[in-house]
C-alpha cells in the first residue's frame, strides 16, 4: 500500500472495542489449538506457540495500540500496526485470506464478572459451551504477534515505559497531569497527539478528530497555545475518544475485522462541508498521511 490510500490503522477506539468484546467472549476458555499460517508475523518459537495450548485466558485488554492476551502462565501481545485485523468466528467459518495466526478456544462455565455491560446479550457472543476461534489477519505481515512466555524477558518494541505515555483515555491522566506533561513536548499539535510517548493510542485519524473538536489547527505548535487552549485540547481528546468508542460498540460487532470511520467529522472528508461551520474541509497529503481540518473554525 502506498500514498494516502493506505488502510485505516487501528487506534484506541477500535482496539478498545475489540479488547472489551474479546475479554467478554474468551476469558475462562482455554486455548485448544494454535496455528501460524503467516509465520513472519510471529515473534517467538514454534515450541512457545504450542506451549499456549491448555492455558485459560485470564484477561484481554488494550494498551496504547497493542492488544494484550493474558493467559494462566504466558502472555500474547499483538501490535496490528497498519494492516492487522481480528476476527472472532466459529471453527467452521472459513478463515479470511492472509490469516497469519489462529487461536482456538474451548468451552467455559460462564462469562467473566467484569465483562463490559454493552457485550452482555450480544447476538455475536459465542455460547459458553461452544468452541470459538480468533483469527489475526495481516496481508502485509507488518504487524506482529509477540509471544511472552513466563520468565522470559522478551521486549516488545514500542511497549517500554519510555516508549509509551499514559493511555489517552486513562482516568489517571487528569487535566493537571496533562498540563504538566504537555509542557515537556514541543512541536506541532498533530505530531504531538500521535507521539505515543506523550499519550498512547491516538493515530492519524483520531488526531484530526481531536483537533477539530478542540478547534485547533494541526500545524500549530504547542508553544503557541494559551492555557485555555491546552485545556480545550485535553477535553477535545477525551470527548472525541469517548464518543467514538460508544459508536463503535454499537456498530462494529460481529465484524471486528472491519474499521468503521464514516462517522468521523473531518478525517478523509476533504471537500465536504465542515459539520460545525459548513466551510469546505481542507486536506493536506504529506508523507503518505492525510491531514484533514477546517480552516474556518480551527484556529
Amino acid at each position: 500500500m502506498h500514498g494516502y490510500n493506505r488502510p485505516a490503522v487501528p487506534e484506541l477506539p477500535d482496539l478498545t472495542v475489540v479488547a472489551e468484546a474479546f475479554h467478554a467472549a474468551l476469558v475462562g476458555r482455554a486455548i485448544t489449538t494454535v496455528a501460524a499460517p503467516g509465520p513472519l508475523s510471529v515473534r517467538g518459537t514454534p515450541a512457545e506457540l504450542s506451549g499456549l495450548v491448555g492455558q485459560p485466558v485470564t484477561s484481554i485488554r488494550r494498551r496504547g495500540k497493542f492488544l494484550l492476551l493474558d493467559l494462566e502462565r504466558d502472555r500474547v501481545v499483538v501490535n496490528p500496526m497498519l494492516t492487522g485485523r481480528f476476527q472472532l468466528a466459529t471453527p467452521e467459518t472459513k478463515p479470511p485470506t492472509k490469516t497469519a495466526v489462529v487461536l482456538g478456544f474451548g468451552d467455559r462455565a460462564t462469562a467473566p464478572p467484569d465483562a463490559a455491560g454493552w457485550t452482555l446479550g450480544g447476538s455475536w457472543m459465542p455460547p459458553d459451551p461452544a468452541s470459538v476461534e480468533v483469527r489475526y489477519r495481516d496481508p502485509t505481515q507488518m504487524g506482529k504477534v509477540y509471544l511472552a512466555p513466563a520468565g522470559l524477558a522478551r521486549p516488545v518494541p514500542g511497549m517500554s515505559d519510555g516508549e509509551q505515555g499514559p493511555d489517552a483515555d486513562d482516568p489517571a491522566l487528569t487535566l493537571a497531569v496533562w498540563q504538566a506533561r504537555i509542557r515537556k513536548h514541543p512541536g506541532e499539535l498533530k505530531n504531538l497527539l500521535r507521539n505515543q510517548s506523550f499519550v498512547a493510542g491516538i493515530g492519524n485519524a483520531y488526531s484530526d478528530e481531536v483537533l477539530h473538536a478542540a478547534g485547533l489547527l494541526p500545524f500549530r505548535t504547542r508553544s503557541t497555545l494559551a492555557a485555555d487552549e491546552v485545556d480545550e485540547l485535553y477535553q477535545g481528546m477525551r470527548d472525541t475518544l469517548a464518543r467514538a468508542i460508544d459508536v463503535l460498540r454499537a456498530r462494529v460487532p460481529p465484524t471486528f475485522e472491519q474499521q468503521v470511520r464514516d462517522f468521523l467529522a473531518v478525517h478523509m472528508k476533504g471537500g465536504q462541508p465542515c459539520p460545525r461551520c459548513g466551510t469546505r474541509i481542507s486536506e493536506v497529503k504529506a508523507g503518505g498521511f492525510v491531514t484533514s481540518f477546517c480552516r474556518a473554525c480551527q484556529r
